[in-house]
């Protein structure tokens, strides 16, 4: 389908089945003050307010003008890297849409990267949807990440989804790969909130790659090194018996960025500013958007990941990089200049 499918959005069923899903080249996006459909019971649907999706579009607004130009360019940069670095594609399902999340008041679309501030949108969302009261920094994690607190994309009909994807704004906030891959480490593996990603993947990194390893690592798997991470990453072994989990799933297999069109793309690197400019769209300007509790700089992330990546061997840095280069690629980021590639 290539580049031009991509400029255009819409899903549609197929003809072996209601659940295989499309996408059309034929289904240009509305921006009538009228379009959508009114059985949504959205307000904005009916004409009564600009949606969100219109004010994006809408380029004489002020003082979002500037930075709508920058996720113009960002939406173009990543419509040319679809076109340059994809091949014919499988056909998306709706389970393909189960990180896309739904909020129809707003008439928003968001589609969730774990280790960039997922649960801080999703606490944001909540409050929009009117699913939880106050400050969005008064919600509990667990709530934020509770499973059916939010709708998702998947739960929809063909037909509803391709009513929502026409008509609704639909976004995604991506990061540096390795830089999030060093952080899903640090707080899953290395100092976890919970033993539970210890226990499920920890432990069994531990029985794979380390013969000789005593008896409490391979039942707690509490102290999996980042080489040993990696090399599970890495070995055929892992995808051939479960999905990459969804904190170091890359980005693009996540939100496929390729076949679905995000108006906006943003970054952790400047999280501040675009989250603002989501909110300002969405009608809610007022809406702080929850600040990290521990907020780290853009220096010590690279850090981090400058520190985890020094002892692993060249080979296995550009195993790695093969890995997630169609992140770097899609998402315009320059290969981090403490590996050593050549």
């Amino acid at each position: 389908m290539g580049g031009r499918c991509w400029r255009r959005r819409g899903l549609a069923a197929a003809c072996l089945g209601a659940t295989l899903l499309l996408l059309l080249c034929a289904a240009p996006r509305t921006l009538g003050p009228a379009f959508g459909n009114r059985a949504l019971g959205s307000s904005w649907l009916s004409g009564e307010r600009r949606s969100p999706l219109q004010k994006l579009y809408d380029l004489d607004q002020d003082p979002l003008a500037a930075l709508a130009e920058v996720h113009r360019q960002r939406r173009d940069l990543l419509s040319s890297a679809c076109s340059r670095h994809t091949r014919r594609q499988r056909l998306l399902q709706p389970e393909d849409l189960r990180h896309v999340l739904v909020d129809d008041t707003h008439g928003l679309l968001y589609c969730y990267v774990p280790k960039v501030a997922c649960t801080n949108w999703k606490r944001v969302l909540l409050a929009l949807s009117g699913k939880a009261r106050g400050d969005p920094r008064a919600i509990p994690a667990h709530e934020a990440h509770a499973p059916g607190r939010l709708p998702s994309l998947a739960d929809f009909s063909p037909a509803e989804i391709n009513r929502r994807l026409r008509a609704y704004l639909t976004f995604l906030f991506v990061r540096e790969p390795f830089e999030r891959l060093a952080s899903a480490y640090r707080n899953k593996l290395a100092r976890p909130y919970s033993a539970d990603f210890q226990r499920r993947y920890g432990a069994r990194i531990v029985q794979r790659l380390r013969p000789r390893a005593l008896p409490v690592a391979r039942a707690r798997g509490h102290d999996v090194r980042f080489a040993e991470f990696l090399a599970y990453l890495l070995d055929p072994r892992t995808r051939r018996e479960e999905p990459f989990n969804e904190h170091w799933e890359r980005a693009h297999a996540l939100c496929h960025p390729c076949r679905l069109r995000y108006d906006v793309v943003g970054k952790f690197e400047t999280l501040a500013e675009d989250a603002a400019f989501v909110l300002a769209l969405a009608g809610a300007p007022d809406l702080s958007f929850p600040a990290p509790p521990r907020p780290r700089s853009a220096t010590a992330s690279q850090d981090l990941a400058a520190r985890l990546f020094r002892d692993i061997s060249p080979f296995y840095q550009r195993r790695l990089f093969d890995l997630y280069k169609m992140d770097f690629l899609l998402f315009n980021y320059s290969a981090p200049s403490y590996l050593r590639l050549h």
